[in-house]
């Protein structure tokens, strides 16, 4: 570690909690995927329009990166982190309380926008603590956390349903941020002191942007971590319909099988914390892209062959658990690169995971036919485009 301001003897805690900020995006998703068939009775919407809030929620979820990475360069982290949770608050406020699918919509786009500054804050923290190499172990560690969003959330989502109607999914998330706040408030210090700032005015500090997308390196990490990503949304957005409506799984056994995906991501990460140091992050993210496609291969045949239900499943659970290895891997790479500019290097590779994620999810809406494979497509072109990335960012690093 190489700032004070957290000790050894809290590094556990501070991990747990860094990881849990990291979870606002999926938490905020996952947690009302099996209500996504209730929104849409209760609110008197199509499934495309409730379908359209995941993708609204990822576009705004990356604009707010791209505008907290750089002001948290420039003003330090924990007021502009405090100041995203708050507005994520209340617009999950204005969620639970929404009468009609626009509202919905609009509620969600702002929810998104507050949101983004705890998951890219969290990350350029780790940067201002620790050296580049125990960054990406310590990033692997904290995916493990986040991972326990997706984990628990499609199945307490399915308790809330049950018990309190779709609207309580929306309470449950409006008392993480509120929670969250508190938490951050009281315990998180600021981790990049006045002295570690960069001096540049903020347009400046903007024009950051600019530079990470000159550098054929940096292009090629984004690529391979936001596609991977991407592959994971198509997923997201598409299995609700596939698994519940078409193959006729309940809510609760959809939020079983969405967990089983997420001990995936939980499994890379720990087996990337074990051998990223070893084995480097290079090779690590190399075998996550590899991996992606070939999972994607799978799950495509399967569809091809109608709709071979368990290769399905198989297919989509190495696609999904792949974005374990290739996250923590291609934002500590990026990072590294750019230490000076850690916050906006960090909201660039989150801003791009998740506007590849929304591309993908309205890809999977607009091509939708009743089936499951236009997922399927999606899904296998997203996993190619990330390991030409990784290709091209070895290829020019060499």
């Amino acid at each position: 570690m190489t700032n004070p301001a957290i000790e050894p003897a809290r590094e556990g805690r501070f991990i747990l909690l860094l990881g849990a900020l990291v979870a606002f995006g999926p938490l905020a998703i996952d947690l009302y995927l099996p209500a996504l068939p209730a929104i849409a009775i209760g609110l008197a919407a199509t499934p495309e329009a409730v379908q359209l809030s995941i993708t609204v929620f990822l576009a705004g979820f990356g604009l707010g990166m791209l505008f907290y990475g750089p002001i948290s360069d420039r003003y330090g982290r924990r007021t502009v982190m405090l100041s995203g949770i708050a507005l994520f608050a209340l617009a999950s406020l204005a969620c639970m309380l929404a009468t009609g699918v626009e509202q919905l919509i609009a509620a969600r786009f702002v929810q998104s926008l507050g949101g983004g500054a705890a998951s890219v804050l969290a990350r350029a923290v780790v940067r201002d603590v620790y050296t580049p190499t125990e960054a990406i172990r310590k990033l692997s560690l904290m995916a493990m956390v986040t991972a326990i969003a997706p984990l628990l959330a499609p199945l307490l989502g399915s308790v809330l349903l049950a018990g309190f109607g779709w609207r309580g999914t929306f309470a449950a998330v409006l008392l993480w941020g509120v929670l969250s706040f508190v938490v951050v408030w009281r315990y998180l210090p600021e981790t990049l002191p006045a002295e570690r700032r960069g001096q540049l005015p903020l347009g400046a500090a903007f024009a950051a942007y600019f530079h990470l997308l000159r550098d054929p390196v940096a292009v090629g990490l984004l690529l391979a971590g936001g596609m991977s990503f991407a592959a994971m949304f198509a997923y997201i957005t598409a299995s609700p319909f596939y698994f519940i409506e078409l193959q006729h799984f309940s809510p609760a056994a959809y939020g079983a099988l969405f967990a089983a995906n997420a001990v995936g991501i939980f499994a890379a990460n720990y087996v990337n914390s074990r051998l990223a140091k070893s084995r480097g992050a290079a090779v690590m993210a190399g075998v996550g892209s590899a991996s992606g496609l070939a999972g994607a291969l799978l799950l495509w045949m399967a569809m091809s062959v109608g709709e071979a239900v368990p290769a399905v499943i198989a297919g989509l659970f190495i696609v999904v658990s792949m974005t374990g290895l290739l996250g923590a891997n291609c934002v500590g790479l990026l990072m590294a690169r750019y230490p000076q500019n850690a916050g906006a290097a960090a909201a660039l590779f989150g801003s791009s995971q998740f506007g590849f994620g929304m591309w993908a999810s309205a890809a999977v809406s607009y091509t939708h036919d009743g089936s499951g494979r236009p997922m399927a497509w999606v899904i296998l072109v997203t996993a190619a485009i990330s390991l030409a990335g990784y290709l091209l960012f070895r290829r020019v690093s060499r």
